[in-house]
């Protein structure tokens, strides 16, 4: 599978080749480094409608992961109605949420890193009535990478048993880092496995990652100006045509 195949198809194509030799699905909680255990991990970065997609189509598989939720993101509200239910159909087809954190929104700020994740934990347990057990950092600095405390009270996907002990493999900006999944040494060696994926690169069917951007960003021009037509009686849906996206 190359870089130009991140599909729906394809996502459940891999996940089966891994259980082909011998990998079994794990929670963050119960995951080993000593065994074919894998872990599949989300980060919503963009969408939440692309995250349910992802979600449901795992589910017609049998495959559970955890979804990584931004509370101060830039692309979604996490507090809309229809960003709500969509956390709440990810937990119904049976995947966990945990939280997305930008350590570097806090940068300038005096309060401790485990203070200010504690407070999104909590946001985020309000929202989906249930504990946020495990976090992801966003865009983490090299700082955080093997970080080996917890944050919180949590254990975050960047610990050592995740990111070092276990195989750790990501599709960051729309490409394999860290090798392919298939060819990853610790797919080899059948250690544990931690499969970062975002699910803006594999829930659109255009090829190249700048397309599958572009295509978001008209997805969200659309949905926005229908959303101000509701509001504002000022407004007419489709009365700006001519905006049409330059490459970015």
């Amino acid at each position: 599978m190359s870089d130009r195949d991140f599909t729906l198809k394809e996502y459940v194509r891999l996940i089966k080749q891994l259980a082909s030799f011998g990998y079994d699905l794990r929670r963050f909680n119960d995951a080993r480094a000593d065994r074919s255990d894998l872990i599949l991990r989300h980060d919503v970065d963009m969408s939440l409608e692309y995250a349910v997609r992802l979600a449901e189509e795992e589910n017609r598989h049998g495959i559970f992961s955890t979804y990584f939720v931004l509370i101060r993101g830039e692309f979604y509200n996490i507090l809309s109605s229809e960003n709500v239910k969509r956390l709440e159909r990810i937990v119904t087809l049976g995947h966990d949420i945990g939280l997305h954190f930008d350590a570097a929104l806090y940068e300038d700020e005096f309060e401790p890193l485990n203070i200010v994740a504690e407070k999104e934990c909590s946001i985020l347990e309000d929202i989906i009535d249930r504990r946020v057990d495990v976090i992801s950092f966003h865009r983490p600095a090299q700082a955080l990478l093997g970080l080996s405390t917890s944050l919180a009270g949590r254990m975050h996907a960047y610990q050592p048993r995740f990111f070092q002990e276990m195989g750790y493999c990501s599709d960051s900006r729309g490409k394999w880092h860290h090798g392919h999944p298939l060819q990853h040494s610790a797919v080899n060696e059948r250690r544990g496995l931690q499969l970062l994926t975002h699910p803006i690169w594999w829930t659109n069917s255009t090829a190249e990652p700048e397309e599958k951007l572009v295509s978001f960003l008209t997805d969200t021009f659309s949905h926005l100006d229908l959303e101000l037509q509701s509001h504002c009686a000022t407004h007419r849906a489709g009365n700006l045509k001519a905006i049409r996206f330059e490459e970015v």
